[in-house]
């Protein structure tokens, strides 16, 4: 159902206040505009604090100022009388306690009137003793074809002609964006060049990442990790591999389903984030970080429309990568008391999205601690594959070890004894061997030489890998590995099985 049916819905329904957060006022209100008019050609009024009521002569200016006589307005009105009233801002007063009384007054007035308030709000802000009487709407951000209109439109309008294949590359990137902002980035390249050119549309990019940095819930993330750059982990690898055109057309035309999701679990420091990066950078496509906890906001339903407004961002923004780093922790043990319920239901959100999503959003999880996640995230059907990221052999340290030493020392990689490394540190991760090699880097370059082979093994003496200080979790985490229920990210599951007869951990990525 579109926004427009569903409120024409409403508006027949004799809801009689209804609450729609959007940022884009100018579009909504021509949208309340259009529905009005097919409903018997509703009388529209449009109320803000600095100029009052606008639109009718009679009506100008009244309320000016004055949020409580704005809704006493509402009164005057004949009950014949069919109206919509649109209120601009309003949620900055409903904290008052004069004008939350007058509101659950009139919604009792309302519900045997053809009469509508529609208050307009960048943000989701009901106090608990209103959300009884005010109902929610979203305002989805604008369709393909929509942007297409508009785009056509404003070219069109400024002399300016893109051939096809570019026209549907920029309607394809604005995807995301509000109407106003891609009239702001169609304004900033003919300004720069007089004329809107097809490489512009990097401009897009631009401008989404600015949308993102200010709705303060997703981060654009830099990706130029490589999938050459993680070593070992070559299941997963191959995993990957195989799946590198199914975002494509021609993979639609085949009759395959565009990928859901990965989740990796594994122990800290083993490579599961690297991963995240080197996916979208060999997919060639944007990565966007969700941090959980700024899903949750202290009044009642804003952390259910900002969990709305992350997976409305993230449609809009696909093909791309979402990445949720941490799961665990997210939503680690939640049990819905203390806070009304807010978290099952922005969890409940959460997982039935990832299961019915059929938007080309691919969700790359990484969890550290596989007890702490509540089972209906591992059942079938949210993630394509669940993929366990365990401690490395020792021919996978010695790939890391490499990795490392040829981004840091590439002319003089030779000089490293790379098996005795990978033989000398049997419980290091990868972020254990990064660490060793740069500590090493600070003995050198204290001493005023280039770094050896015996100070790597000097640096990695001193320390104590998370492997040894706790590995009865990491043994427990294995255990649950090898009973099958997660595919081994790395090559010889047997070794696996070997590691779980020993009391020692055999090392860490």
């Amino acid at each position: 159902m579109s926004f427009t049916d569903d409120l024409a819905l409403l508006l027949r329904a004799r809801y009689p206040i209804l609450y729609l957060a959007t940022q884009e006022e100018e579009r909504a209100e021509g949208a309340i505009a259009r529905c009005a008019k097919t409903l018997n050609q509703r009388s529209v009024y449009v109320w803000d604090f600095v100029e009052g009521y606008q639109g009718n002569p009679n009506d100008a200016g009244v309320a000016r100022r004055n949020p409580l006589q704005a809704l006493e307005h509402v009164e005057k009105l004949p009950q014949s009388v069919a109206a919509v009233f649109v209120l601009r801002d309003f949620h900055r007063f409903l904290d008052d306690v004069a004008i939350a009384r007058k509101l659950r007054n009139l919604a009792r007035r309302l519900k045997s009137q053809a009469k509508n308030i529609i208050m307009l709000a960048p943000q989701v802000q009901i106090p608990e003793d209103l959300s009884e009487v005010i109902t929610v709407l979203e305002f989805a951000l604008p369709s393909p074809e929509e942007i297409q209109h508009e785009v056509t439109r404003l070219l069109e309008a400024c002399g300016v002609t893109l051939q096809e294949r570019a026209l549907d590359s920029l309607v394809r990137s604005c995807q995301g964006l509000s109407i106003e902002r891609i009239r702001r980035v169609l304004a900033r390249g003919i300004a720069a060049h007089g004329s809107f050119r097809a490489e512009d549309i990097d401009l897009v990019l631009e401008e989404k990442r600015q949308t993102i940095r200010q709705t303060q819930i997703l981060d654009f993330y830099p990706a130029n990790e490589r999938i050459s750059d993680i070593g070992g982990l070559d299941n997963l690898k191959d995993w990957l591999l195989r799946r590198g055109n199914a975002f494509s057309e021609k993979a639609r035309q085949y009759g395959l389903p565009h990928p859901r999701g990965l989740l990796l679990v594994g122990i800290q420091g083993t490579g599961k984030s690297l991963t995240a990066k080197a996916i979208a950078h060999h997919w060639h496509l944007p990565l966007l970080r969700l941090d959980v906890g700024r899903l949750f906001g202290g009044l009642v339903g804003e952390s259910e429309s900002r969990t709305r407004q992350m997976i409305q961002l993230a449609e809009a923004l696909a093909p791309c990568i979402l990445w949720i780093d941490e799961i665990d922790k997210a939503f680690a043990g939640f049990d819905g008391r203390g806070d009304s319920g807010t978290s099952s239901r922005v969890f409940g959100t959460f997982i039935t999205w990832l299961a019915e999503k059929t938007s080309p959003v691919f969700v790359v999880a990484t969890a550290n601690n596989i007890q702490a996640l509540p089972p209906e995230m591992m059942r079938r059907g949210r993630f394509d594959e669940i993929f366990f990221v365990g401690l490395p052999t020792q021919s996978e340290r010695q790939a890391i070890f490499e990795v490392h030493l040829s981004r840091l020392r590439p002319h003089n990689l030779p000089q490293y004894d790379l098996p005795r490394l990978a033989y000398e540190t049997p419980d290091f991760s990868g972020a254990e061997i990064e660490q060793a090699i740069i500590e090493a880097m600070h003995l050198g370059f204290s001493q005023g030489r280039d770094f050896s082979t015996e100070d790597i093994l000097e640096a990695a003496s001193q320390m104590i890998p998370l492997a040894r200080t706790a590995q009865d979790q990491i043994d427990a985490l294995k255990a649950w590995a090898a009973s099958g229920k997660a595919r081994l990210a790395s090559r010889g599951g047997d070794a696996l099985s070997d590691r779980l007869k020993h009391h020692k951990p055999s090392g860490d990525r």
